[in-house]
């Protein structure tokens, strides 16, 4: 990966490094007021709601600093929390950060310039502005938490609740293997979401952070308790699925399942919306129709002899397994 350019003096302390932020972040859009008072104003669409997200990532546990670099886990922070923009169909206007940089090794500023070009670099793709945060420094390892302020279209926010019994479940990407390396990458699929939501009523969206079984057993869940058939066959499976398989003796089809941090998209349609959106997705999305709602409780997969078999939620939980690093 190349160095990321920096220019200007270097930055010594706590409010240099303010300083040096603030030079370096423009105001724009619906932001009154950025970085440089005690809050940041901002002013909404009129007639949007609007949408918030925040997510915590920790050297250790979402990536591993010396493997990946501050650049990379920069641009992995920023671009969570757009996916979860995404994963309501809404458009992303500016963020905070707040970071504890680690000082054991005397290398807290140098981290602090790096991780910063990789936030701006991916909020700048989607025209978010950086509007404030707070920096800290401690002996321990590095933090990053970052909360995307979005707002929702004329069509309103796509829930996960919405989901119907017929309805189609489609996903925006291949599945499964993030770990191989695309897990620093996520690609928000913001654009997909909102050309979606304009061609179609979406009635349940989510994007795929935890895993497919975990993430539409959510929509699931907070749908009512509704069940999901999906086709084994019509799962997109991702080619590091693959590989990772031939490593760990783990099918790719359960890759694909089971896998985190893909940052796909999962939605579910009407049938006659799903049928016009297949023969014809609008760009720049890439469709896979691989199952359907049902009534009967849970998630099942549908083999090519028509048998099904109950498939667990088995995606990726801080608080019941162990980290799997980066």
């Amino acid at each position: 990966m190349s160095q990321p350019q920096h220019d200007g003096p270097n930055p010594v302390g706590e409010f240099d490094l303010i300083r040096w932020i603030r030079d370096r972040t423009p105001s724009a859009g619906p932001t009154v007021l950025g970085i440089g008072d005690d809050c940041a104003l901002l002013r909404p669409s009129p007639g949007a709601e609007l949408v918030v997200t925040t997510d915590m990532l920790m050297d250790g546990r979402h990536f591993r600093l010396d493997e990946a670099g501050a650049e990379a886990v920069g641009r992995k922070a920023m671009g969570v929390n757009l996916s979860d923009i995404a994963a309501m169909a809404a458009r992303p206007v500016a963020a905070v950060v707040a970071v504890a940089l680690p000082t054991r090794d005397g290398r807290a500023v140098a981290i602090a310039r790096d991780l910063h070009a990789g936030l701006t670099a991916a909020a700048a793709r989607f025209g978010v502005t950086l509007v404030g945060g707070d920096t800290n420094a401690w002996d321990g390892p590095l933090v990053v938490a970052v909360t995307v302020f979005g707002e929702t279209t004329p069509r309103g926010a796509v829930r996960r609740s919405g989901a119907k019994p017929g309805d189609a479940v489609f996903v925006t990407g291949p599945l499964g293997g993030s770990l191989l390396g695309r897990h620093l990458s996520p690609e928000p699929r913001i654009a997909e979401a909102l050309a979606l939501h304009a061609a179609a009523p979406l009635h349940a969206l989510i994007d795929l952070s935890d895993g497919l079984s975990s993430d539409l057993g959510h929509v699931l869940d907070e749908s009512g308790g509704l069940g999901a058939v999906l086709d084994a066959g019509a799962i997109p499976v991702h080619p590091d699925a693959v590989a990772l398989s031939a490593r760990d003796g783990r099918s790719p089809l359960d890759h694909a399942l089971s896998d985190g941090e893909d940052f796909e998209l999962c939605f579910t349609v009407a049938p006659g919306d799903a049928d016009r959106l297949a023969a014809a997705p609008p760009e720049p999305a890439r469709l896979y129709r691989v199952g359907e709602i049902v009534t009967r409780p849970g998630l099942w997969l549908r083999q090519a002899d028509g048998s099904l078999t109950r498939v667990d939620p088995s995606g990726f939980d801080h608080l019941r397994r162990p980290p799997q690093g980066a």
